[in-house]
């Protein structure tokens, strides 16, 4: 794994993007940034309060996290990506594979549920599903996991994937 290395891991809350993505690039020794932390304090608040945000409110975020992934050409970062609109904003960064992890609404809600001291609470799960556009057949740039399996197995998985494309 030599040469430009820009993993995206994305999901709906619950999926277990921070996990993943911590694990992975400690795996592959490179850089880890957790996108929530780029959202504004209006963001984090609207979230915290229940209120889903809208393209308006992502738009200068996900720019902000296409600017980190163009500057850093090995790096993983944990960003929801729901929309194909959002992923597109990322890929102007150049080189940016995907990592969907997949998972039910069921166990994405258990799993916040049981997530202490998070801004996402539980409420807003159905709302991230109901925005989710799964990945299409023609976005080769994306792997798609199975989000139950254990995170030493969904690590393995991804960078098999990753070799594998070369």
């Amino acid at each position: 794994m030599s040469g430009p290395l820009r993993l995206v891991v994305m999901g709906v809350a619950g999926s277990g993007k921070t996990t993943i993505g911590l694990r992975l690039a400690e795996a592959i020794d490179v850089e880890y940034v957790e996108a929530d932390d780029a959202h504004p304090p209006a963001n984090v608040a609207k979230m915290a309060a229940g209120v889903p945000l809208d393209d308006d409110d992502r738009r200068p975020w996900l720019e902000r996290l296409a600017q980190q992934l163009a500057a850093r050409p090995r790096v993983v970062i944990s960003c929801s990506a729901l929309k194909r609109s959002y992923r597109d904003v990322l890929r102007t960064a150049g080189d940016v594979t995907f990592v969907h992890l997949a998972l039910t609404p069921e166990v994405a809600r258990h799993r916040v549920e049981h997530r202490p001291g998070h801004f996402m609470g539980t409420d807003m799960v159905a709302g991230q599903f109901d925005t989710l556009e799964a990945p299409g057949d023609d976005e080769t740039d994306v792997i798609t996991v199975d989000a139950t399996s254990t995170p030493a197995e969904i690590v393995a998985t991804v960078i098999a994937a990753v070799d594998a494309l070369g």
